[in-house]
C-alpha cells in the first residue's frame, strides 16, 4: 500500500557558476526510485505557494525540487527579492538556466529514475520554455502561463537578451501549456503565436485554453483561482508526466 509520507525540506544546490543556492525538496518517503519534477516560480517569488507545489508532487508520488532563482538578491521576504529582480532588469537568463540544471544534477544524483519534467508558473512558465530549448536531457515540460515568451522591444536587455520565441525551434521535449482567455501576458493571440511556431518546427505539443480564466488560474488563495479550470489541468499534468517521464510512486502503487 502506498504511503502519504513524504520529506520535505529546504537544501543547498550547486546552481550556475557553482554558486550555492536554496532549494525546497520534497520526496516521498522510501527508497525510491522516483520519476523527478522541477518545480520553477512565479515571479512572487520562492514563496509558500510555490513550496506547496513543490509538496503537492511529492505526494503524488514525484521527488521534486524548486530551486530558489532569487537567491543572490540576499537575504529579505520574496516580494523584496522579486521587486529587487525587476528593479534589476529581470532574471539573468544565464544564470536561470544553470540554476535549473543544478536542480536537474541534483534530481538525478538522488532516488530519481531519472526522468525528470519541468513545469513553471507565470515567469516560471516563460522560464519552462526556455529549459526545454537550452537543456537537452530534460524529458518534459509544462508551462502554465509563461508570459513575456514574445517581448515588448523594451524588454529585451542584458539580463534577456534573446526572445524565448526565437528559441522555440531548439526545444527538445514534449510541451504542455495552460492558458486562460481572459490572460493579457501571454494573451491569446499570443498564445496563437506560439502555438503556431512550435507547430511549424514539427515540436510535440498539447495546448488547453480555458473560457473564463486569467493569469494565475490555479492559485488557490488568490482571486484568480477558477477551480474548474485548475482540477481539470492537474489532471491533464498527471496524465502527461504519467506518459512522458512515469507515473508517480503513489499512483504506480495504486495499478499495481
Amino acid at each position: 500500500m502506498a504511503s502519504d509520507g513524504m520529506t520535505a525540506e529546504t537544501i543547498q544546490i550547486k546552481g550556475a557558476n557553482g554558486d550555492l543556492i536554496d532549494a525546497y525538496s520534497a520526496r516521498p518517503m522510501g527508497d525510491g526510485p522516483f520519476p523527478g519534477v522541477i518545480v520553477v516560480h512565479h515571479m512572487p517569488g520562492w514563496d509558500e505557494w510555490s513550496k506547496e507545489i513543490t509538496r503537492r508532487f511529492a505526494h503524488h508520488g514525484y521527488a521534486a525540487i524548486c530551486p530558489n532563482l532569487h537567491h543572490r538578491m540576499g537575504p529579505g521576504t520574496p516580494e523584496e527579492n522579486s521587486e529587487r529582480i525587476r528593479e534589476s532588469g529581470g532574471q539573468v537568463d544565464a544564470l536561470v538556466v544553470g540554476d535549473v540544471e543544478g536542480a536537474l544534477d541534483f534530481l538525478r544524483s538522488s532516488a530519481s529514475t531519472g526522468k525528470v519534467g519541468v513545469i513553471g508558473f507565470c515567469s516560471g512558465g516563460r522560464v519552462t520554455l526556455m529549459v526545454a530549448a537550452k537543456i537537452p536531457s530534460l524529458d518534459a515540460a509544462v508551462d502554465c502561463w509563461g508570459g513575456n515568451v514574445i517581448p515588448a522591444p523594451e524588454r529585451i536587455n542584458a539580463n534577456q537578451p534573446v526572445p524565448i520565441f526565437e528559441m522555440l525551434p531548439d526545444v527538445n521535449c514534449p510541451i504542455l501549456g495552460f492558458f486562460g482567455n481572459d490572460d493579457a501576458n501571454p494573451d491569446p493571440e499570443q498564445v496563437d503565436k506560439i502555438e503556431a511556431e512550435l507547430k511549424k518546427h514539427g515540436k510535440d505539443y498539447e495546448f488547453h485554453r480555458y473560457d473564463g480564466a486569467g493569469h494565475a488560474f490555479f492559485r488557490w488563495e488568490a482571486k484568480s483561482h477558477r477551480p474548474e479550470a485548475a482540477a481539470d489541468a492537474w489532471e491533464k499534468v498527471w496524465a502527461f508526466y504519467a506518459q512522458h517521464i512515469g507515473a508517480g510512486a503513489k499512483a504506480a502503487a495504486a495499478v499495481g
